[in-house]
């Protein structure tokens, strides 16, 4: 029988239900499962082996259709190159679409929702000049144009940066859409080229000085954006940026001037008392007045506490991204220490710090939350008075 003869046909597609492979010549063959699903499969054979790649479902893709596609991939093998490998090369993700799919493939690894949001806020703030390349086009001289830079000035974030594209290019490399060695490696690649960790600053969040820190409170008090009330809140509280992106109305008792952080939400996990200054009422009157959500400072979808790459977002923009939301700690910390008599154990409770070892924890059971209130309010009026500089 001639091989035209055995030539499919629209009607003979449709009618076939017997599973197997039934050719069409030319190695196009229909795939009948025993389940009745129909689908194109294009079959040849090189150097011995043999090799299968589906070209979609029918009726979907016709007959017409999967015949002109066949016939380009015998095109392809009689130019000595292989059809699968021109698919994949097809395929293959641009360096943003590859960070999406790794994300995804982590899913159920991520230690919480605020771990996978940091991943993708490093890589969009810091590695967006590789977004629109291939991810086989990503090389050694694209990671060092994101990642120099900031080496130098925000090491921890350069550090993390380099870790977290390494990981996205190893994902690529295993799903053979790149080969060769990662440009992000640091032994025995990126460290023959940039300074070493020991040489840089390093277990410690960049903190504005607490003389400066009145100028940024200035400036936000005029900025428009629930950001801006958040930033400025989190430094008159000296309080974690969590703590208080996810900080509820519940959780607010304007009348008695306190803010109870649950343990859940806490780092050491124990309920936390804050004491509110008057300028943080303020803060949250001016927020109540706006109340739109169970979120004392929301964010733009219905029901959800403001992004955790808005504090990063306005600092960039207030030209402050050198230093971290963190820091402001730090800075009321310093502060504490080098311009009042508060007791330290005050100051460290005001940090919701561990103090004492368990004994001496046990015989103090009171918060502190009056005296507290004291260092707040004095930590407020520093923060809002007089400044002597310019950032």
């Amino acid at each position: 029988m001639s091989r035209l003869q055995n030539k499919l046909s629209d009607p003979k597609c449709r009618a076939e239900k017997k599973p197997g492979l039934h050719s069409d010549g030319g190695g196009l063959y229909l795939s009948v499962k025993p389940t009745g699903a129909k689908s194109w499969a294009f079959v040849w054979r090189s150097s011995g082996k043999r090799f299968e790649m589906g070209l979609g479902p029918y009726p979907a893709v016709g007959l017409a259709r999967a015949r002109k596609m066949a016939a380009e991939h015998r095109e392809t093998i009689a130019e000595g190159r292989n059809p699968l490998v021109e698919k994949k090369r097809e395929a293959e993700p641009l360096f943003s679409e590859c960070v999406e799919h790794f994300l995804n493939s982590m899913e159920g690894q991520w230690r919480n929702a605020k771990h996978r949001a940091q991943w993708r806020s490093t890589l969009a703030t810091y590695a967006a000049a590789l977004n629109d390349k291939r991810v086989s086009q990503v090389d050694t001289t694209a990671v060092l144009s994101v990642l120099t830079p900031i080496w130098t000035r925000l090491p921890e974030t350069a550090s993390r940066l380099r870790g977290r594209i390494e990981r996205v290019l190893d994902y690529a490399k295993a799903k053979e859409w790149r080969v060769g060695e990662n440009p992000a490696l640091w032994r025995g690649h990126l460290k023959n080229v940039l300074p070493e960790r020991q040489r840089l600053s390093r277990g410690h969040h960049s903190a504005l000085p607490y003389d400066k820190v009145g100028e940024v409170v200035k400036k936000l008090q005029v900025l428009p954006g629930v950001s801006a009330r958040a930033l400025e809140f989190l430094i008159l509280t000296a309080s974690r940026s969590g703590e208080v992106r996810e900080a509820t109305w519940s959780e607010i008792d304007l009348e008695g001037r306190v803010w109870t952080v649950p343990a859940r939400r806490m780092k050491a996990a124990r309920e936390h008392r804050v004491p509110l200054s008057p300028s943080t009422i303020a803060i949250l009157k001016r927020m109540q007045a706006m109340q739109i959500s169970v979120y004392v400072f929301p964010g733009q979808k219905v029901d959800k506490p403001m992004s955790v790459m808005a504090y990063a977002m306005l600092m960039r923009r207030m030209k402050l991204d050198a230093y971290t939301v963190h820091g402001f700690r730090s800075a009321f910390r310093d502060w504490a220490g080098d311009r009042t008599d508060f007791p330290r154990e005050i100051a460290e409770a005001a940090l919701a710090h561990t103090v004492g070892d368990s004994t001496e924890r046990a015989y103090r059971r009171s918060d502190a939350l009056e005296r507290r209130r004291c260092l707040m309010e004095a930590w407020a009026i520093h923060c809002e008075g007089q400044t002597d500089g310019s950032i």
